[in-house]
């Protein structure tokens, strides 16, 4: 009788996915930064990460990747994505500044996608550093880190000085530890894209992050919505590779259309199964919108340079405080340079083309000018967001501010013309001006409006008469003065509004 031996899988331990999430400016990517020994903060516009970046670093031999997520406000769909696809994450939180709105958001995506948390007390350097506030704080979040009695590692550390960060390296991987996080190398891999580019060179480039076994140049890979064969293959550092294990972030090219971001992916046999998979969806339909009779409609054609970018801009876009009287509607958004097809629908859909990283050559702003067609691109996402907020600004009527100047009490009559007619008064309050609004008063009611067009005293025509003295004045309105009105002289101050 022979006997069956069941084969065990050949599980290996595999590098820890590591997400950093805090608030703007608390020291995301410096802290990276000194881990990598490269300069990818100085790179950021405005100082800020805008794409999510997938690195990996060696600690006493054991390889961590991290994926450093965008802090600003705009990208909160970004930063869950991130938490998501990571084992671990670090909460980076600046002393000297404590929690603020991001800060509270990531603990939020921390918790909502169950994985261990680390926080990380950055700016120690600091004078106005207070660490111990800060654990206080979060205390008011359940986050209870180890010296508060918790069970949440914490480092107090300084991206730079370098301060601690060693000592965070050391905490991820004990806690990668605990977690034995362990994968078979033989199987096909499974991962997940963390962004996505259509470069005009290389076509659809993607950024992958594997999750489970080893991916190989060649293998037939397959989303929801797009497969294809890896058809080049580099890590982080833009390196040709031949395979990738599981731990590892990698770009590829291959794709037969833009896969979504965020889905998963799986090595396939062939291409028919590969696309036997995808789940066919309905065309995206164009906006609709209920545009009542007095509302004005801001067009836009949204152009970025990844896909997550366009879903941070557009989460962002749609986030703009509504307006009763404007509305804004997004024609098209896509992924890559300003083309004539764009240029042509802002023309005939008298659009306005925003755009974020990405490029308008001189032969289409030539068409564009020609066309009447505005481009505007930007190099830092709330800077765009503020610009469109700008532009649906300048559709709102402005606001009109009433500005009391003084009240004249008619005490004689004289010549009337069609709807003209000369009054004589006193100045009971403030003062009677040249060229002011008049609004006629008479019982306590205002009866009529107008406008002072003279003003004269002893004969001569001056800007201003003031209080306590009589004057002459040639009101135009459609009215006929009489003795004991009260006429009140104001101004009109148009100011204008913001969304």
């Amino acid at each position: 009788m022979t006997k069956k031996i069941k084969q065990k899988n050949n599980l290996q331990l595999r590098p820890p996915v590591v997400a950093i999430l805090g608030h703007v400016d608390h020291g995301k990517t410096s802290i990276l930064d000194v881990i990598r020994k490269s300069k990818i903060a100085e790179g950021e516009s405005g100082g800020i990460t805008q794409h999510i970046g997938a690195y990996q670093a060696e600690h006493q031999g054991k390889k961590i990747t991290f994926i450093d997520t965008p802090g600003h406000e705009t990208f909160s769909a970004m930063r869950s994505r991130g938490a998501k696809v990571a084992d671990i994450a670090i909460l980076v939180i600046a002393c000297d500044a404590g929690i603020k709105p991001q800060t509270k958001e990531a603990i939020k995506h921390i918790k909502q996608a169950n994985i261990p948390m680390i926080v990380a007390l950055n700016k120690i350097d600091k004078k106005e550093a207070q660490p111990e506030k800060v654990k206080g704080e979060l205390m008011k979040y359940e986050v209870a880190v180890e010296s508060m009695g918790g069970d949440i590692p914490s480092v107090n550390m300084s991206a730079k000085t370098g301060k601690g960060i060693d000592d965070l390296l050391e905490i991820i991987t004990l806690v990668a530890e605990m977690e034995e996080l362990k994968t078979d190398p033989d199987k096909p891999a499974e991962g997940t894209i963390i962004e996505l580019n259509c470069d005009n060179k290389r076509g659809i480039t993607a950024t992958l992050l594997v999750k489970e076994g080893t991916l190989k140049s060649r293998d037939i890979i397959g989303t929801d919505s797009a497969y294809g064969r890896v058809k080049t293959m580099e890590d982080f550092q833009l390196n040709d590779i031949k395979s990738a294990l599981a731990g590892t972030p990698i770009i590829v090219t291959g794709f037969n259309q833009p896969p979504c971001i965020g889905e998963k992916f799986k090595v396939f046999e062939n291409t028919k199964k590969a696309e036997a998979k995808i789940n066919p969806k309905k065309s995206e339909s164009p906006q609709v919108l209920d545009i009542e009779d007095n509302q004005k409609v801001l067009n836009i054609i949204l152009k970025t340079d990844v896909c997550g970018c366009m879903e941070a801009v557009k989460q962002s876009l749609q986030n703009i405080p509504s307006n009763d009287e404007v509305v804004l509607r997004i024609l098209k958004a896509d992924v890559g340079d300003i083309a004539e097809s764009d240029v042509k629908l802002a023309q005939s859909a008298k659009a306005k083309i925003v755009g974020f990283r990405v490029k308008a050559s001189p032969s289409i702003r030539h068409l564009a000018q020609q066309k009447k067609v505005k481009i505007t691109t930007f190099d830092v996402i709330y800077e765009l967001i503020q610009g469109v907020r700008d532009f649906l600004s300048k559709l709102l009527a402005p606001k009109i501010i009433r500005v009391p100047l003084g009240k004249l009490k008619v005490l004689a009559l004289f010549r009337k013309e069609k709807d003209r007619q000369i009054i004589g008064g006193k100045v009971t309050s403030g003062q009677a001006k040249k060229g002011a609004l008049v609004d006629v008063i008479r019982d306590d009611k205002k009866i009529a409006q107008g406008k002072a067009i003279k003003v004269q005293r002893d004969k001569k025509e001056l800007d201003e008469v003031n209080r306590d003295q009589e004057c002459g004045v040639l009101f135009k309105g459609p009215v006929v003065i009489e003795e004991k009105d009260i006429l009140e002289f104001y101004e009109e101050k148009r100011e204008t509004r913001q969304i």
